[in-house]
Parts: C-alpha cells; sequence; structure tokens
C-alpha cells in the first residue's frame, strides 16, 4: 500500500516543518508551556510518521491485510486528532481542546496493538 509510504512521507515533513515553526517563529510569541505542547505535538506527529511508513514498507511483502490498513488509518487519524489538537491548543490556548487529544491518543494506542496482532499473526 504505497499510500502510506507517501502519508508518512508527508507527516514526517510536516513534523520537520512545524518543529522549526514552533522553535523560530512560536518562541517568545506564545507562553512556555503552550510551547512544549506543540513541542509534544511534533514528536508524537513523527513518532507515527515513521510508524506509517513502516506500515507501507511492511505492506509491500506481506498478503494485504485488514489489520495493517487499519494500523495505517488509525495512526493517520490519530496524528489528525492529537498533534493537530495540540497545535491548535497552542497557538489558540482554548483549553477544551486537550478534551479531544486523548481520541487521538486512543487511536494510536489502538493502532499499534492492531500491528502486533498483525506481526503475531502473519509474520
Amino acid at each position: 500500500m504505497k499510500i502510506f509510504i507517501i502519508i508518512g512521507a508527508i507527516n514526517a515533513l510536516l513534523s520537520v516543518g512545524l518543529g522549526a515553526f514552533g522553535a523560530h517563529a512560536l518562541e517568545g510569541k506564545i507562553e512556555p508551556k503552550y510551547l512544549d505542547v506543540w513541542k509534544t505535538g511534533v514528536q508524537y506527529q513523527m513518532f507515527h510518521a515513521l510508524g506509517i511508513l513502516a506500515i507501507g514498507i511492511l505492506s509491500r511483502n506481506v498478503p494485504v491485510s485488514g489489520l495493517l490498513s487499519w494500523s495505517g488509518w488509525l495512526m493517520f487519524i490519530g496524528i489528525i486528532i492529537f498533534s493537530g489538537s495540540l497545535y491548535v491548543l497552542s497557538v489558540s490556548g482554548i483549553k477544551v481542546l486537550g478534551a479531544i487529544t486523548p481520541i487521538g491518543g486512543v487511536a494510536f494506542l489502538i493502532s499499534w496493538l492492531l500491528l502486533i496482532i498483525f506481526t503475531v499473526k502473519y509474520l
């Protein structure tokens, strides 16, 4: 599934760009606690971009599996919800956005669980 290599690479690219933006454009403009929140979003986006890349590479060498596909899509959804909510929270200060962040975290957890199940079952 070439799409996961593309999605993973795009998210890695965005993570580097957003990390640089946070370090150079946001420093001194937002509270340090929100800069830390931004950095957490960047960090988790990169971790899961690499996970999505791994899924894309794995999918080229194994039988098509719904487990692997769902794992990749849940990582992507997790990036959007988890990291995205942290980015918006950082620049807006709207604390209620922190309430949706755990939904992205749960998507991450399920994605890794599915990858474990896939590995046990097919590799």
